[in-house]
């Protein structure tokens, strides 16, 4: 490809992926509204931008063929926040991405999405939205954009349900949910090789014994995780518990995201639960 645009690069995730997408293409533009990374790939090219901002926008994506949106809040907050980066930065960066001749977007999208929905019911990439917070509120909207604008416009787009992406596992959750830096890698590296996609919801999860989700309709990706967070087990369920069927934090997908209150950090309830164990 001649050039793949990032945004959020200097995000936690999307700095994971400036590396290995900068191999896919002669050019690599990276863009987050922070400053620019310490150091570059040599085929790299860093445009400081606000998401919010159509020109701004315009002006990083001319010539894409190619877009990995990151760039977003990763968390719950007031919907004001949430506004500006999340919804109506999902809607600049598909109009631009269109009017650039771009020919998909591979988007972060969350399970928070679908976040209350029951864990323990099964879920294939079918499931319909349920979302958790306003957070899941706007990945139900930019996976919907992106489906209008492929059945309007013709630009394909692949929408990565991320259930929750760090280096190891962090907690008991972890054990269905987690996505590890190198599957996160090869999920994006086939949502971005595939031939044709048109509109396409994956599971961003690896390949854990106890994945509650299944990418079995969206095969054709050639995504194959290779990493399991039972590998962890032992240490992350030192004593059994007893479940609580009443907590929706236990029973339903978005985990924490699913009880507290709209408005507030789901991140911060996750550390709280990982530091009591």
């Amino acid at each position: 490809m001649k050039k793949i645009v990032l945004t959020g690069a200097c995000g936690a995730l999307g700095s994971v992926l400036r590396a290995p997408l900068a191999k896919l293409a002669e050019e690599l533009v990276s863009t987050d509204i922070a400053q620019a990374p310490a150091e570059l790939m040599p085929n790299e090219r860093f445009v400081q931008a606000d998401l919010t901002d159509l020109a701004n926008v315009e002006a990083v994506m001319q010539g894409a063929e190619m877009v990995v949106h990151f760039g977003a809040i990763p968390d719950e907050a007031p919907f004001e926040e949430l506004l500006g980066p999340n919804f109506i930065g999902a809607y600049t960066v598909w109009e631009a991405a269109h009017r650039a001749g771009a020919r998909r977007v591979v988007y972060a999208s969350s399970v928070h999405a679908v976040g209350l929905q029951e864990t323990m019911s099964g879920h294939d990439t079918e499931v319909p939205h349920r979302p958790d917070t306003f957070y899941g509120l706007s990945k139900c909207f930019a996976e919907d954009m992106g489906r209008m604008f492929w059945e309007k416009r013709g630009l394909e787009a692949v929408c990565l349900r991320i259930m929750s992406c760090t280096p190891e596992p962090q907690n008991a959750r972890a054990l269905y949910s987690w996505l590890s830096h190198g599957d996160l890698v090869r999920l994006v590296e086939a949502s971005v090789t595939t031939p044709v996609t048109g509109f396409t919801i994956a599971w961003g999860v690896s390949a854990n014994s106890r994945a509650p989700v299944s990418n079995a309709r969206v095969s054709f990706l050639g995504y194959h995780p290779r990493d399991n967070a039972e590998d962890w087990a032992d240490r992350l369920l030192p004593t059994p518990k007893s479940p609580d069927p009443s907590d929706p934090a236990q029973r339903c997908l978005g985990g924490p995201f699913a009880v507290v209150p709209l408005g507030e950090s789901g991140v911060a309830a996750i550390r709280r639960m990982t530091e009591t164990g």
